[in-house]
């Protein structure tokens, strides 16, 4: 009896049997990879979607800090014109009151006729107080 060529074709039978096997356990592999691959695209899908929702809101922030900008802006400068407005028109009352405070001294200081009583220094402050007063609130009431 010849056993070489039954071992040989045993051999080639073995050999064989563990391709097949070795193939099949290759194609689990690659459908894993393929169906791997596919959920990496989806997530890639879904990242570049996420990634263009975010670069829109990004610009619709950038448009509302620049709108706030211009309109903090423009508030400021116009809140600085009102301040040195009441600037001038504190100074300008005060010069009022100084000259009325003057002329209220200097009126003390003439003799009056006899039939009016002289007024009184507290009633002469009290009433230029209440005339800058009313020139401070006149001039808030133009800025208004």
């Amino acid at each position: 009896m010849n056993v070489l060529p039954l071992t040989i074709e045993s051999l080639v039978s073995i050999l064989l049997l563990l391709t097949i096997l070795y193939c099949v356990r290759l194609n689990d592999q690659l459908k894993r990879l393929k169906s791997d691959g596919t959920s990496m695209q989806q997530t890639i899908a879904e990242l570049l979607s996420a990634t263009e929702t975010a670069e829109r809101a990004i610009a619709g922030l950038k448009a509302t800090v620049q709108e706030a900008d211009a309109t903090l802006g423009e508030r400021l400068r116009s809140a600085e014109a009102f301040s040195e407005e009441i600037k001038r028109n504190t100074a300008e009352g005060a010069e009022v009151l100084g000259r009325l405070t003057q002329i209220a001294g200097a009126r003390l200081m003439e003799p009056e006729p006899a039939q009016a009583p002289p007024p009184d220094a507290k009633t002469i402050g009290a009433a230029a107080k209440a005339l800058a007063e009313r020139a401070k609130a006149r001039a808030r009431a133009m800025a208004a």
